[in-house]
């Protein structure tokens, strides 16, 4: 490209263009502080009708049996039912398990559905 004042609207084209190909590369970066944020606000304590419910500890061994049974395939058809994760939770009881999905419930990380009022 020539150096004179004929050749800025080409150069003015190009430049744009490199912008928005930068700006295009700097919107894909993906932010850690996002999925930071929400690790620490599940691990945080949470308050409801002035009863605390703990946060998730990822390294403890009764929260990662949590998760990985949450994670099952089975449960995305029918749904998270006490006495199906309770197969999957050894030595938990009917109790302890409804309050591990209340704990659930309240970080956000399940929501309660009516089976009578869903549609197939």
């Amino acid at each position: 490209m020539q150096k004179t004042i004929y050749s800025l609207p080409a150069l003015r084209e190009l430049l744009q263009a490199a912008n928005r190909r930068y700006l295009e590369f700097l919107s894909a970066i993906d932010d850690p502080r996002n999925r930071r944020n929400k690790l620490d606000k599940l691990s945080q304590p949470v308050e409801h009708e002035g009863r605390n419910y703990p946060g998730f500890n990822f390294f403890d061994e009764d929260d990662d049996a949590l998760f990985q049974a949450i994670a099952r395939g089975e449960f995305n058809i029918g749904g998270l039912q006490n006495k199906n994760l309770r197969r999957y939770l050894a030595g938990k009881s009917s109790a302890q398990v409804s309050r591990l999905l209340k704990r659930l419930r309240l970080h956000g990380l399940i929501k309660k559905i009516d089976a009578r009022t869903s549609t197939t």
